[in-house]
């Protein structure tokens, strides 16, 4: 089975803070009413195992929680996974439960979990609402858009599956490569390049990342400043707004149906007069890799970091 993720959906399944055009506009109570009457019927076909550990049928909803449980070894147990569940290319087989912040709990309960494990924010909240009150263990893990809280969201999956020892094992290998990545990039000389991380254009406009995004984190961790960190979360820009970042560098997302190419983003007259745009510098990425803030965060930094300053990779 192919996994289909938007551009827009694996960043605000990749940050704490969500695109605005992923809001849920209306509640939808008489569903709530119907999916709970349907859990009540499917109930006794579910079992609890006696421990983390003996869960043979984890549901993973967030691409970074699934790679995670892949890592530390535990991908036989997964029985289903989200739609932003990208790699490694294994769970693109496994069964796909709808995207992480959209998740349909009958999909859900329909795979029989014993334990469910997802991403903070997933939902929406009256879908998570039924999965917690299913009596199948549910664990929420938090994610917050900062690079040094990857060490421990690998240790709350591993605590959540009951791999604990694996999971200290890749944490701390992680960690090291972390600090190995900050002193590479600190001996680097010369002047922090501006990144403007644009998710998709509306109306003519860019809809950038600004603070308290996963974006600005792998920015920030590539040894890159960004640009509108003015801005908190995901906003559109007006043009005086892209002329005033001045971004030295236009990074999007590959794939999906929402995916920026460089003529759409320097066709706009603003873009299109920065130094970005003048040096046509634009860098896309794999956007699970670029924006997962998971056990590959410092690969994908240092590749960025390579892409943003080309004269720092050594023959």
């Amino acid at each position: 089975m192919q996994k289909a993720a938007t551009a827009a959906g694996i960043a605000s399944a990749s940050t704490g803070t969500t695109p605005p055009m992923f809001l849920s506009a209306a509640r939808r109570r008489p569903a709530l009413a119907v999916a709970v009457a349907t859990l009540l019927a499917l109930q006794p076909a579910f079992s609890r195992p006696a421990s983390a550990a003996e869960a043979r049928r984890i549901v993973a909803l967030g691409g970074t929680v699934t790679e995670i449980i892949y890592a530390i070894g535990a991908g036989d147990r997964i029985a289903a996974v989200d739609s932003t569940s990208t790699y490694p290319a294994e769970a693109a087989n496994k069964p796909d439960v709808g995207y992480v912040r959209q998740i349909s709990p009958e999909g859900v309960l329909s795979q029989k979990p014993d334990l469910i494990v997802a991403e903070s924010g997933a939902g929406p909240v009256d879908a998570i609402e039924i999965l917690k009150k299913s009596g199948i263990d549910f664990v929420s893990i938090p994610s917050p858009p900062d690079a040094a809280s990857i060490p421990d969201k690998i240790r709350a999956v591993g605590a959540a599956i009951g791999a604990e020892d694996k999971a200290n094992l890749l944490a701390s290998d992680v960690t090291a490569s972390l600090k190995a990545l900050e002193d590479k990039i600190a001996a680097h000389d010369g002047p922090k390049k501006k990144v403007l991380f644009a998710l998709s254009l509306a109306n003519g406009r860019v809809m950038a990342a600004g603070t308290d995004t996963s974006a600005d984190a792998i920015i920030r961790l590539a040894g890159a400043e960004n640009a509108v960190s003015s801005i908190s979360g995901y906003k559109p820009l007006s043009d005086e707004a892209v002329i005033a970042a001045a971004p030295d560098v236009v990074l999007v997302m590959s794939g999906g149906a929402m995916h920026l190419t460089a003529d759409q983003a320097f066709a706009l007259p603003a873009l299109a007069a920065s130094p970005a745009g003048r040096n046509g510098a634009f860098i896309t990425m794999d956007g699970l890799y670029l924006l997962g803030l998971g056990p590959r965060a410092a690969e994908a930094a240092a590749d960025l970091h390579a892409s943003l300053y080309p004269e720092s990779v050594k023959p």
